[in-house]
């Protein structure tokens, strides 16, 4: 006899305790991600019996689930800014730290009349379709090396309505037409150190490696970044980069060296120095 709702979460809290420390909660998102239903009508209708192949496929995604495949890849969906958008392992998992990112970018917009921005390394496309959605005034590039990737966020940009954002593929700045100047440019590159003993945890096994590790502790990728962006900042232009929990000083020494002013850091929700912001210096 197919099981209820109720049974059906109850076994799956029980074998995922053990490897997710938010065991019911992921039983809830895939089971209603199965069903079709949100996660209140598992609570409004718990007698309801699994029907058709339900059962077989909530079992089957609470298998991989306990083998460590991340919640966001089963459902194909992670929110963001409360949109919904879509992701597959050809990207990175979007993250509440990144919202801070955005959010800076939006206030930063806000202050500049028409806006260019420019995503580097836009994976799903969250930040630079969320700036579009917020800042419509804005006009926004964003670049991935990763087609696959690119493919995504075009998806994801026609299905919350910012068509407008204008993708490119290439490696950081090398798709950019010349002479293309940027009021803010923004990222949130690879950072994640090689020796990094994370990545052999967690969801992290799961992502793709070229979107989270970087050389040199971490910092190339951003380095990178800070070193080629002048000739594609406009006067005043300025570059905010999302980064580790503890290389907030290592990337304001990189800033720094290169001749970047007003550098600033930003905590995230947990009060860590998440996101770094520079001036380009004015010309002349």
């Amino acid at each position: 006899m197919p099981a209820n709702l109720w049974e059906a979460l109850e076994a799956a809290s029980r074998e995922l305790s053990s490897v997710s420390e938010t065991a019911r909660l992921d039983a809830e998102v895939l089971l209603a991600h199965v069903i079709g239903k949100n996660r209140a009508y598992l609570r409004a209708w718990p007698e309801r019996l699994l029907q058709g192949d339900e059962e077989q496929r909530f079992l089957a995604s609470i298998a991989a689930r306990a083998r460590g495949v991340p919640v966001a890849y089963l459902t194909g969906v992670r929110e963001f800014w409360s949109r919904s958008f879509k992701v597959c392992p050809d990207v990175l998992i979007p993250r509440p730290e990144t919202e801070l990112l955005v959010e800076l970018a939006v206030e930063a917009a806000s202050r500049r009349n028409r806006p260019r921005i420019l995503d580097l390394g836009t994976g799903s496309g969250v930040i630079a379709v969320t700036l579009a959605l917020e800042c419509p005034d804005a006009e926004v590039w964003a670049v991935d090396v990763s087609e696959s990737a690119l493919a995504m966020a075009r998806h994801n940009a026609a299905a919350l309505g910012a068509e407008t954002v204008r993708f490119l593929r290439g490696t950081w700045f090398a798709p950019l037409p010349a002479g293309i100047r940027f009021d803010l440019i923004v990222s949130n590159p690879p950072y994640v150190s090689p020796t990094d003993p994370h990545l052999l945890r967690g969801d992290l096994r799961y992502e793709p490696r070229q979107a989270l590790v970087s050389a040199k502790d971490g910092l190339h990728d951003i380095a990178l970044i800070a070193e080629n962006a002048g000739p594609y900042l406009l006067p005043d232009g300025r570059v905010m980069i999302e980064h580790g929990f503890d290389q907030a000083d290592a990337v304001a020494t990189v800033l720094g060296e290169l001749g970047y002013r007003d550098v600033r850091h930003h905590r995230d929700l947990h009060g860590h120095e998440r996101v770094t912001a520079a001036t380009w210096p004015t010309e002349g």
